[in-house]
């Protein structure tokens, strides 16, 4: 049986975002997992959590999955105070890596080759306001040709480092201006039942 740990980095905010959509959609990546034979446990980041408990979670979890709003092209600030202190956790401990993977004796390799978390996968799953379009074409200025995987490096660079495998990033779009929510569960609902083929 695979297990599976369900990150939700939802922030509340009055009158933009009140979490309806997030947690919808992490009940249904639970849902589906679920339906997959899998295990679940489950972290509400803005409910609190116990940093070792979150870093026995990760040490057990065979899949990972945050789900999260994009807030001013980022996770929430609560979700980056999280990963400060339960991957710290995870480093002090010696559970997640064991250094950069460089040592003063060999200094030629690899930096981000010290991880310890092999065999686990990653997978970040987003709601954005920005359309499909703003992404992967070079005549938008904004992301400057740039894809999702690139603008969110900052969060799944975080897993690779310490050896997880990072899967492409699934993302809801433009769910304020032009919504296409049952398309995009749909797809979700396919990219995760592809995981584990």
């Amino acid at each position: 049986m695979k297990k599976v740990l369900i990150i939700n980095t939802h922030q509340f905010y009055e009158g933009i975002s009140t979490g309806t959509l997030n947690s919808s959609i992490v009940e249904i990546i639970k849902d589906t997992m679920l339906s997959l034979g899998c295990e679940i446990q489950l972290t509400e980041v803005e409910k609190g959590y116990d940093i070792n408990e979150e870093v026995s979670k990760h040490l057990w979890a065979d899949l990972i999955i945050t789900q999260s709003p994009v807030y001013w092209f980022g996770s929430p600030w609560i979700y980056k105070k999280y990963i400060d202190e339960v991957f710290t956790a995870g480093m002090i401990q010696g559970s997640f890596l064991t250094g950069d993977g460089r040592t003063r004796q060999d200094p030629t390799k690899q930096y981000g080759t010290g991880g310890k978390l092999f065999g686990k996968k990653y997978m970040l799953s987003l709601t954005w306001n920005a359309p499909r379009e703003a992404f992967n074409d070079s005549k938008q200025e904004l992301f400057e040709g740039r894809s999702v995987d690139d603008v969110f490096i900052h969060n799944t660079a975080n897993y690779k480092f310490c050896g997880v495998e990072v899967l492409p990033t699934f993302s809801f779009f433009d769910v304020i201006k032009s919504p296409q929510i049952n398309n995009d569960i749909d797809r979700l609902k396919q990219q995760l039942t592809q995981i584990f083929d």
